[in-house]
Formats: C-alpha cells, sequence, structure tokens
C-alpha cells in the first residue's frame, strides 16, 4: 500500500511504482468516483480503448424494440391516414 500527501495546491502524486504497473502516461485524464467517505481514482477512456469491445458476442436473443411493440400493441405509431 502507498500513501501520498495532499498538496496545499490540492494536487496528489501517484507514487512511481503505482504509475509505472498501470502504465500511466504524463496528461492522461482521471475520474474521481465518490464512495462514501472514499475517493475513486479512474482512468478516463478514450473511444479508441471500446473499439472492439463486443468481438465475439453472440446477438441472438437481444431485444429490440419492436416486442415490446407486440407486447403493448397501444403503443404502436398510428398509420397515417391516406388521401
Amino acid at each position: 500500500m502507498s500513501a501520498t500527501t495532499l498538496s496545499s495546491k490540492f494536487q496528489i502524486s501517484i507514487p512511481k511504482e503505482i504509475r509505472e504497473e498501470m502504465h500511466l502516461k504524463p496528461g492522461q485524464k482521471f475520474v474521481f468516483l465518490r464512495r462514501g467517505r472514499c475517493l475513486q481514482l479512474v482512468p478516463q477512456a478514450t473511444i479508441d480503448e471500446f473499439f472492439g469491445i463486443a468481438r465475439g458476442a453472440n446477438p441472438e436473443g437481444y431485444r429490440d424494440r419492436t416486442d415490446r411493440l407486440d407486447r403493448y400493441p397501444h403503443l404502436k405509431p398510428k398509420k397515417a391516414a391516406a388521401k
């Protein structure tokens, strides 16, 4: 476990062993998550990091909006009257 101190400018240095282990880079963005009296510091993911996240997922059996329309016919859009 590593400890650090909050500076007078409200800055915190991440210990070197953690920076290296997590491959953190200067200028990298983070998100602070408040969990009661605790703070969780999470690296902010870029959109490129999400590329391929669902690769290999089986899309069969997933719901779409049309299944709700079958179950709740009163929600179906009304057809426009022909002129």
